[in-house]
């Protein structure tokens, strides 16, 4: 993209970054932890700004690739009494508080290790793992990252189906970007 996609301009003084902690925050999420890598003192000034109630957590090596974010996320949120986390990234900024809350009832109603939402053939986000899971993820290959823990253990019971284009619309170029602007109303030139 050429620019920190989570300080990404959206509507409203909102950035993808505080869009989507803000969804989260609606969706009833008690525990938000954003995991801060490229350009981390000015997205955490953003997050704050936003005044949105989230722990901020620098991975300083955010360079060695997604999962070293995903593994810094966890090692801040596993505790005794934790049951599962919910992981999303950042270039997923329009995904509803309702589909955040639909993927967290059907892990209550299931307990299925890996939940998200689906639309037919597609998958999206947030993804739900399950505690069983934390360790495969500390021990996966940091060059497939997370994906081939998820792939193997998704399973009907956890695939939960919605109608929100934002859980499935992931953000990699200015194109991509332009739809979001239109998508929140924004005019582009």
């Amino acid at each position: 993209m050429g620019r920190s996609k989570p300080l990404l301009p959206l509507n409203d003084g909102e950035t993808f970054v505080t869009r989507l902690a803000r969804s989260f925050v609606d969706a009833g999420v008690d525990d938000l932890v954003i995991v801060l890598g490229h350009q981390a003192d000015a997205v955490a000034a953003a997050v704050i700004a936003s005044g949105v109630p989230a722990r901020l957590v620098v991975n300083d090596s955010y360079a060695n690739g997604q999962l070293s974010s995903v593994l810094r996320g966890l090692n801040a949120i596993d505790r005794p009494g934790v049951r599962a986390m919910l992981l999303t990234l950042v270039d997923v900024p329009l995904v509803s508080p309702a589909t955040i809350r639909a993927v967290v009832e059907r892990y209550h109603a299931t307990h299925a290790p890996i939940v998200r939402p689906v639309r037919g053939d597609e998958h999206g986000h947030p993804v739900l793992i399950d505690r069983a899971l934390f360790p495969l993820l500390r021990a996966a290959d940091p060059a497939n990252g997370a994906k081939p823990v998820v792939r193997d253990h998704v399973s009907a019971a956890g695939n939960v189906t919605v109608d929100d284009n934002g859980a499935f619309f992931d953000v990699d170029t200015p194109e991509a970007y332009e739809r979001v602007l239109r998508e929140v109303g924004v005019r582009t030139i």
